[in-house]
């Protein structure tokens, strides 16, 4: 066994792959054809459920499972209103492994998750949250920094990891996310005590892809000072930065806040309408980007790590590319 091995080893056994590499969930475009790809080429695919309905995560689980036999999951966000119906339709299909986004699952989601026999992954933004969880139950943690692309928190992933890793890597498996391009960096946290790493910026604009060649374009033309947060700009919104390529989109949702701060003013629509808005912007301004190609006003959600993304390859030499890079970096 290679050192390389040695270190994932926690975490490939964990995830029941080859390699721990998640590929992150990108709305729109983490669905079965990238997912597939990338659980066949070794790593772990992570359907991105998003807003779907149960119908169309039914749907999108069974079409993934006609095109690999490996294990993938999938990415359910905790304030989806039809959370435990969505919980329902990966038990229906033996989903191995439920990521929950967006916050601290609702009552009664993990409970639904260990039932169902599968494993439950959440994301811990500081320290206090992911002790939290493992006493809540949780099988693993992914700590995500500022770096990432889409919905962030306030921390750089290099932080989060010495305050993190050091003090929860020894009960449960904890992936490392945001800012990851090379093989080198995967190294560097593994030999701190992380299970694997989760990309979604790298894997974006791979062949297997269906991004728009414009969006996958913009990725291979942007570098990291392009990929910018979004701005919050009435304190009464609470508004989770997501971090994009800036384009008149980003401008465009500057006076979508002032739109619906000017609402929730008038009390036209209260908090919890006026954060679905702020959320329905961002979906279907994804949606315009990544799969109608519309990379002036849509969303161009990207990581920092963007620079490092110059062509469209497969997926498996993506990944082969930054297994080679991790050997080399742990051999000097």
């Amino acid at each position: 066994m290679t050192k390389l091995a040695h270190l994932m080893q926690r975490g490939t056994e964990f995830l029941g792959c080859e390699t721990a590499i998640l590929c992150g969930a990108m709305s729109w475009v983490s669905e079965r054809n990238l997912v597939s790809a990338i659980s066949n080429a070794g790593g772990f695919g992570v359907i991105a459920c998003g807003a779907m309905t149960p119908e169309l995560l039914d749907t999108e689980i069974a079409a993934t499972k006609a095109l690999t036999t490996k294990p993938f999951g999938v990415n359910l966000i905790t304030m989806h209103p039809q959370i435990m119906e969505l919980i329902a339709i990966c038990a229906k299909h033996r989903v191995s492994h439920i990521v929950l986004a967006g916050g601290l699952p609702p009552k009664g989601a993990l409970e639904a998750i260990k039932e169902s026999g599968a494993k439950a992954i959440c994301f811990a933004p500081v320290l206090s949250l992911a002790k939290k969880l493992i006493r809540s139950g949780v099988d693993a943690l992914i700590i995500e920094g500022m770096e990432a692309g889409g919905h962030i928190g306030p921390v750089a992933t290099s932080v989060l990891a010495q305050e993190i890793l050091p003090e929860v890597c020894d009960q449960v498996p904890v992936f490392v996310a945001g800012g990851i391009g090379k093989g080198g960096m995967i190294a560097s946290y593994l030999e701190m005590g992380a299970a694997g790493v989760q990309l979604g910026t790298r894997f974006a604009c791979a062949t297997e892809s269906i991004a728009h060649p414009e969006f996958k374009k913009a990725f291979f033309r942007a570098n990291a000072r392009d990929a910018v947060a979004s701005v919050q700009i009435d304190p009464r919104l609470p508004v989770i930065p997501v971090r994009a390529l800036k384009n008149k989109g980003t401008e465009e949702f500057t006076r979508k806040q002032v739109e619906v701060a000017a609402k929730l003013d008038k009390g036209e629509i209260d908090m919890a309408e006026a954060q679905f808005q702020i959320e329905h912007y961002w979906a279907g301004a994804l949606r315009r980007a990544a799969i109608e190609g519309d990379v002036e006003s849509g969303s161009l959600m990207a990581g920092q790590s963007v620079g490092m993304v110059e062509k469209e390859e497969p997926v498996a030499e993506i990944i082969a590319t930054l297994l080679a890079e991790a050997e080399e970096a742990l051999a000097r």
